[in-house]
């Protein structure tokens, strides 16, 4: 699944599709709504993309869109990176979502279906709320790090074109979680939808629909796409290991029962399971950094939680993932990343970055609890 995501990734960036949604967005909302066409760009492209990826693609759109409007860099960049934030932390197929749904045994198409509800008032928040913040805020563009797009031999998408196959997985996801809800079990709907929303199976379908939309049909040879496929996987390598190293650290806790440890101080107090592993995904975030490892070493520790019916699996999913986007510092490599990017001090990211990732955490558990009124 990682890789066939990779791969949708490198057909949106290699075709342009990225900066055709990005300049169609803003001539459509205009230039005094700029952030909110960059929160939409930024949503769709995250969606595909790993983040570091989706990141260093959509870093020349915002330089480009600040030179152009002449708006602050922070003002332009907090909305789309935001919205990139969102998507790694909440929404399958990324890496940590999935690996956490399945320690949980949560089922993905609901978890995405639940994670675009909690998506939105997070992206509005930490994106166009917390970002207009910095509507006067200026800082220069860096230099050395603006470089001009090598042109392209061949066409560019139309922007429904690109839109539709970015967002082709997440279509046929919640359109498979749509039919869980809705249809009976059985039905021959519910089958096919079921089907074809796997995971899986949908980002293989995508993969095939990029192919001909944002390949074949664009003019591309069919060895220059697979060439491109083949660079595209080879990341997955570190994000696997990543994966792996936090899947046997999560074994280690369940064989040594921390989580039923948990479970047992669990029952004799009265907090809600979602934010017990809100917080130690938050706790591991702020000491490890890394996102990723905290979601995966959280979920080892709050399994218990999920199979003991004490919440929905898939919001635990959700509050866990949201734990781990709180409070990035300077042992996160995200920090550091934004931090050169757009010319920052260290003081001046712990005030944008960091406040943005604990803003886009606080409103998913916030989102979590509501949706647990319900659910």
């Amino acid at each position: 699944m990682l890789g066939f995501g990779a791969m949708l990734g490198a057909l949106i960036a290699e075709s342009g599709a990225a900066r055709v949604i990005t300049s169609k967005l803003v001539e459509i909302f205009g230039p005094r709504r700029v952030p909110w066409a960059l929160m939409l760009t930024g949503f769709i492209i995250g969606i595909p993309l790993f983040y570091t990826v989706g990141f260093l693609i959509v870093i020349p759109l915002i330089f480009a869109v600040t030179a152009s409007t002449r708006l602050p860099l922070l003002y332009v960049g907090i909305p789309m990176i935001a919205a990139l934030s969102v998507t790694h932390g909440f929404l399958p197929p990324h890496p940590a979502p999935t690996a956490v749904a399945v320690t949980y045994q949560a089922d993905i198409t609901l978890t995405l279906l639940y994670g675009l509800v909690i998506a939105i008032p997070a992206i509005l928040v930490a994106g166009w709320l917390f970002g207009s913040t910095f509507k006067n805020s200026w800082t220069a563009l860096p230099e050395g790090l603006i470089k001009a797009e090598p042109d392209n031999p061949h066409r560019v998408p139309g922007f429904s074109i690109a839109v539709f196959t970015a967002l082709t997985p997440v279509l046929l996801m919640a359109g498979a979680a749509v039919a869980k809800l809705t249809l009976p079990e059985g039905h021959p709907v519910l089958t096919l939808l079921s089907f074809i929303g796997d995971p899986v199976i949908a980002l293989l379908l995508a993969v095939l629909l990029g192919a001909l939309t944002l390949g074949l049909g664009l003019g591309r040879k069919w060895s220059d796409i697979m060439d491109g496929f083949a660079n595209a996987v080879k990341p997955v390598a570190m994000i696997l290991l990543i994966i792996g190293g936090g899947g046997a650290f999560k074994q280690v806790l369940v064989d040594s029962q921390a989580g039923d440890y948990l479970v047992k101080l669990f029952n004799a107090s009265n907090m809600s399971p979602l934010l017990l592993a809100w917080s130690i995904a938050a706790a591991l975030r702020i000491a490890l950094g890394s996102a990723t490892v905290a979601a995966l070493t959280a979920a080892g520790i709050a399994a218990p939680l999920a199979t003991g019916g004490h919440a929905s699996p898939e919001l635990l999913v959700l509050a866990t993932g949201a734990g781990s986007l709180t409070c990035s510092q300077v042992n996160d490599t995200g920090f550091w990343l934004f931090k050169e990017y757009f010319n920052l001090t260290i003081v001046q990211t712990l005030k944008s970055w960091t406040v943005m990732e604990t803003i886009v955490s606080v409103v998913g558990l916030l989102g979590c609890l509501l949706l647990d009124l319900f659910i």
